[in-house]
């Protein structure tokens, strides 16, 4: 008989070869800000959101590499707004009523990370 486990959360842990520039893009870009580190990893979270930087010397033996993050919200419309405002997107990449039942928009980070941003319908 298995034992039931009762998880805590998941963080996503995205890679970079540069924290301090990925921490000040992703504050003035995403909202999420700096909460713990240094160098080689780090910590930001936005409302009760987490995720994780760590460093990669980006060569052939530790390599930056691209990740997909998905962002669930209730009000894609405050989103939408706030990173237009932000120079983070465009208004058109808000894409509405998907053949997969969602509202969204998505965008890369500097290190091609693809994050989107998502309200189900």
């Amino acid at each position: 008989m298995s034992q039931s486990i009762s998880p805590l959360q998941i963080i996503p842990v995205l890679s970079t070869d540069s924290i301090k520039r990925d921490l000040e893009w992703y504050e003035k870009y995403t909202g999420f800000k700096f909460v713990f580190g240094d160098d080689g990893y780090a910590g930001l979270q936005r409302d009760n959101l987490e995720f994780h930087l760590q460093f990669h010397h980006n060569n052939a033996g530790d390599p930056v590499f691209p990740s997909v993050m998905k962002i669930f919200v209730s009000d894609i419309h405050t989103y939408v707004d706030e990173f237009v405002k932000r120079g983070t997107i465009k208004k058109e990449k808000l894409r509405m009523n998907t053949p997969w039942g969602t509202h969204e928009f998505g965008f890369y980070d500097l290190n091609k990370n693809a994050i989107f941003i998502v309200q189900d319908v």
